[in-house]
């Protein structure tokens, strides 16, 4: 009976979600809402580990942002990757456009993002 609760309570606080794979990491980026509706972002950083048995797991590292602080989160954001883009000694880097955007995109078709990866699975 408690799992079906928490079942329904993960389910009301997910709101939409984004999944990006960026070369041995992933990122999610997910909006859930708190118990006074209020949306907040939590970003995942997930990395594949294996143990010296062979098995893996997934280390994760999350940061939660809430909207008071979206702003400037967004202007930090975007002043450090153009510090990066501006002062990064020429490397193999150079090859890399860095291109940082915030914005809310409306998209009629579609609310949530389907991500399904079958060696991505929740640890607890």
């Amino acid at each position: 009976m408690m799992e079906g609760n928490e079942e329904k309570k993960r389910e009301r606080d997910e709101i939409f979600s984004k999944a990006v794979r960026a070369g041995k990491r992933t990122y999610f980026f997910d909006v859930k809402a708190t118990r006074r509706n209020d949306y907040y972002l939590t970003i995942t950083e997930s990395k594949k580990r294996f143990d010296p048995n062979g098995r893996y797991h997934f280390e994760k590292h999350k940061l939660f942002l809430y909207k008071e602080d979206f702003e400037k989160f967004a202007e930090g954001l975007t002043e450090v990757v153009e510090y990066i883009k501006s002062n990064q000694p020429e490397t193999i880097a150079d090859d890399v456009d860095i291109d940082v955007e915030m914005e809310v995109e409306e998209n009629d078709n579609e609310q949530f993002t389907n991500v399904e990866f079958e060696d991505l699975k929740e640890s607890n």
